[in-house]
């Protein structure tokens, strides 16, 4: 598989890794990079009120990391390393907000949750860095105890070390947004307090996007009626991209949720995929994974383009800086 050659080449070698998935497929890309020359859109400056974790790009690390394995818990540390080290993101005394998909009353191998080793082992680097405190929160759609019990994240990030915040009504502020299409919102106090947030998605199908990946992710910052999001789905994605920009994101494609989703239940609609896709462009990630596990491009995923028009990142992950590792 020759991932050097003309961009087209490029785009359709990665997404052939991602679609089969598995060890021996990453073989081929091991260690190499793609020298796209692409760019990374800037961002547009964001208002007072929006919270903004990125940190600043560096032209000698790569722009994104696919690592396939067997062990959840060693790739994400070995993401992160590849990404320059995870004192590029987490700095001493820092309160770290880690955001997983613990949406359902899910276990771990119906795949509509983040795999909690992932979790665990992000909780466990964060506070190695010297980060004072690592917190794992989502709003979740079912009782919030009985997701993070049955998914194993509560478990696994205790015993890492970090502390579990279940949504409260109480724990809710009102923000305005400032977005297109959301205003003012409730939003859970953990996100608008953090030093640094990182966001850990889990690859699985949407029943109105097509996929439910890293922006999708960002409905789990939200209280009150989030079902009346839907009417203009796209388009909210987008206003919560453009609020909460992530230090990191790593999108868990261990086990991927083909059909029927985000909910899930079946497993035969579960595929082991054995990949963590990490970086710092949100939108190239999303990008990738839609493509790949989905056939989803740009040009028809709606929030994808929109994203783009605004300047929140790139779309274009066939010229960007990508390192393949397999372990």
């Amino acid at each position: 598989m020759d991932l050097e050659a003309t961009p087209a080449g490029r785009r359709e070698a990665m997404i052939r890794l991602l679609r089969l998935g598995g060890l021996a497929t990453a073989a081929a890309g091991l260690g190499v990079w793609l020298n796209g020359r692409g760019r990374h859109l800037a961002a547009p400056a964001a208002a007072a009120v929006r919270t903004n974790f990125q940190v600043p790009a560096e032209a000698a690390l790569p722009e994104m990391v696919v690592v396939q394995g067997d062990d959840p818990a060693h790739m994400a540390r070995r993401a992160i390393q590849e990404l320059g080290g995870i004192r590029r993101f987490i700095s001493r005394g820092d309160v770290v907000v880690i955001k997983p998909n613990a949406a359902w009353d899910r276990t771990a191998e119906q795949a509509a949750n983040t795999n909690p080793q992932v979790v665990a082992e992000v909780s466990r680097l964060c506070l190695e860095a010297g980060a004072r405190r690592a917190i794992v929160t989502d709003v979740s759609i079912n009782d919030p105890r009985s997701c993070f019990a049955r998914s194993g994240i509560g478990a696994a990030a205790r015993a890492a070390g970090a502390d579990v915040i279940l949504a409260e009504d109480r724990l809710f502020r009102e923000v305005d947004l400032r977005g297109e299409v959301l205003k003012s919102w409730p939003v859970l106090e953990s996100f608008l307090s953090a030093d640094k947030m990182i966001n850990i998605p889990i690859a699985k199908h949407h029943s109105l996007t097509g996929a439910s990946l890293g922006m999708k992710n960002w409905y789990g910052i939200l209280g009150g009626q989030r079902q009346r999001l839907h009417q203009q789905i796209h388009e909210s994605l987008v206003d919560l991209a453009d609020f909460m920009r992530p230090t990191l994101t790593i999108i868990d494609a261990y086990r991927v949720l083909l059909r029927n989703g985000p909910s899930g239940g079946n497993l035969a609609d579960v595929v082991m995929k054995n990949t963590l896709i990490a970086g710092t462009d949100p939108v190239m990630l999303d990008a990738y994974a839609a493509k790949a596990y989905w056939d989803l491009d740009w040009h028809t995923l709606r929030y994808l383009h929109l994203a783009s028009e605004r300047q929140l990142g790139t779309v274009s992950f066939e010229t960007a800086r990508t390192r393949f590792v397999t372990l």
